[in-house]
């Protein structure tokens, strides 16, 4: 069985239900770390999280880790343990830069973490960087920051997918599958 995944793609490309479906295949039930904020008056992304937790149904143990990931992987670890599901790494780097963390620190830390875990881990992040150069200087760092990130976990991880347009690629193999 994997150990640890990272699924990639762009808004709308499949990654989270593939993981999803990744997540709950070794015995049907997994936990979903969650990353996302709500801020007041955000009410689109308040309907986003209602669709993604209605569409996963009562098979999920949920957690909200905005910013602690690792703390939330290591609350949640446990030997022959379900899957963990984190998505998105990319909203969890938004808000490490919203909040001034050291975000090259807090990778660190994550890819590090993510090798000492037991139960199997499935990170979802976008790929931010295939597009235009963003026209201000805050969406240039977050492209750049989020960049490295999935460099750093992409290194870290025993697998690496990329979902385009609802079709998966494996970009890393690993020797072991299910």
């Amino acid at each position: 069985m994997y150990k640890s995944i990272l699924i990639t793609g762009g808004a709308r490309s499949g990654k989270s239900t593939l993981a999803e479906r990744k997540a709950l295949a070794p015995c049907g039930r997994a936990v979903y770390i969650a990353t996302a904020e709500i801020w007041p008056g955000d009410t689109e992304m308040a309907e986003r999280i209602a669709q993604h937790q209605a569409r996963r149904g009562a098979d999920w143990h949920n957690l909200h880790a905005p910013r602690d990931l690792c703390a939330a992987l290591r609350d949640s670890d446990s030997a022959g343990g379900p899957p963990r599901l984190v998505d998105c790494l990319t909203l969890w780097m938004t808000n490490l830069l919203l909040a001034e963390a050291d975000w090259r620190a807090e990778v660190r830390a994550l890819a590090a973490e993510t090798a000492r875990q037991e139960a199997p881990v499935i990170f979802v992040t976008n790929e931010v960087g295939m597009g235009i150069v963003p026209e201000n200087a805050l969406a240039r760092r977050f492209r750049d920051a989020a960049g490295w990130m999935n460099q750093a976990m992409a290194e870290a991880c025993d697998e690496v997918w990329l979902a385009v347009a609802g079709y998966p690629t494996r970009v890393k193999p690993n020797e072991h599958t299910f």
